[in-house]
């Protein structure tokens, strides 16, 4: 929008570079073009504002297929004023000189002509459509008759508008159809999605079983290694046994020879000590066999003297040496009167 100084008896107008500026003074041009800036009198100057850049228009409509089925559609139309003269002779893009603005709606009738003829074209070509047609090759065709309708359009040309761009962005139809049309796709992909899952719940089941058959396998050689270990040590076990029973046969037979030897030294040794002590008795007896009573009653004393115990004091009264004297043959002899007996002196 241009932006308008005001001063009491002139007034500056500031355009933009976007902005077509027609200044006409007297029915007659004095300025025109973009980027203007100029004085004028308020009351001998009509101005226009043209804009020349890109604008877009969004258009939403309703159609209706060839099987009777009402779809929506969505698009949008770039256009751009090329000849903004023939265009401010067509529709009112004067401005105010009080503020620059427009003194209608110029902008709102260029749009309507174009949503009416971009719709004119669009429908033309979905009536003659099915609905399967219409979604599936719909948004690349109704673009293509869109742009090429409106650049054939003679009332577009004749305003000095072209067309820079033509967007369809969807074209759906009602929402219990796009629910019914959704629905075998739908259930195809639940269907894939129920397949993947029964493969891989399978796939799951097959290597379950597959570990359980390798831990099987496990155990069964562990088992199977543990009945060699246990076999193993049983044999192992018995080898010591019999390896022990054998030391302990060799040590008992060798006890048993040492002790056998050891007894029959004994006994040798007895015998011999037996045999000496018996030709030694038997020397004895013969020596004593031709002493008399009285030297082996002697020799009797002798040795029961020597195997009796220490007597402290002994005395021998006539009464006990009678009796042995006369078995030694020593006769007593008579005991003179006024004598006193043998054995005691005076």
């Amino acid at each position: 929008m241009a932006d308008i100084t005001r001063l009491p008896a002139v007034r500056h107008l500031r355009g933009t570079p976007t902005g077509w500026i027609q200044h006409l003074r007297r029915g007659r041009i004095a300025h025109s073009g973009t980027g203007l800036s100029f004085w004028f009198t308020p009351l001998s100057a009509v101005l226009s504002e043209v804009p020349v850049d890109d604008r877009q228009v969004p258009l939403v409509f309703h159609g209706r297929t060839a099987d009777f089925q009402d779809v929506v559609v969505q698009a949008s139309v770039t256009y751009r004023v090329d000849d903004p003269a023939v265009a401010s002779t067509r529709f009112d893009f004067s401005i105010s000189s009080e503020n620059g603005r427009w003194r209608g709606t110029p902008l709102e009738n260029l749009t309507s002509m174009l949503t009416e003829a971009a719709q004119e074209k669009a429908l033309a070509l979905i009536a003659a459509m099915s609905l399967a047609e219409t979604l599936t090759n719909g948004l690349l065709a109704v673009a293509e008759r869109i742009a090429s309708g409106l650049a054939a359009d003679p009332r577009l040309l004749q305003t000095g508008i072209s067309i820079v761009d033509v967007h369809v962005a969807s074209i759906r139809p009602e929402p219990e159809v796009e629910r019914a049309l959704q629905t075998p796709t739908r259930e195809g992909i639940q269907q894939e999605a129920d397949r993947a899952t029964f493969e891989r719940r399978a796939l799951a089941v097959e290597r379950e079983r597959a570990i359980g058959e390798n831990e099987l396998q496990t155990q069964i050689e562990l088992a199977r290694r543990e009945e060699q270990l246990v076999a193993q040590h049983g044999t192992n076990a018995r080898r010591q046994a019999e390896e022990a029973a054998a030391a302990s046969h060799i040590q008992t037979e060798s006890e048993a020879e040492r002790e056998q030897r050891l007894a029959e030294a004994r006994a040798m040794s007895i015998r011999v000590r037996g045999e000496a002590e018996g030709a030694a008795e038997t020397a004895r007896v013969e020596a004593y066999r031709d002493a008399s009573e009285a030297v082996l009653l002697g020799l009797a004393l002798r040795e029961l003297a020597a195997n009796l115990p220490k007597i402290g004091t002994l005395v021998l009264t006539p009464d006990l040496l009678t009796p042995l004297l006369t078995r030694f043959g020593v006769a007593q002899e008579p005991v003179a009167k006024g004598q006193p007996p043998a054995g005691k002196k005076s």
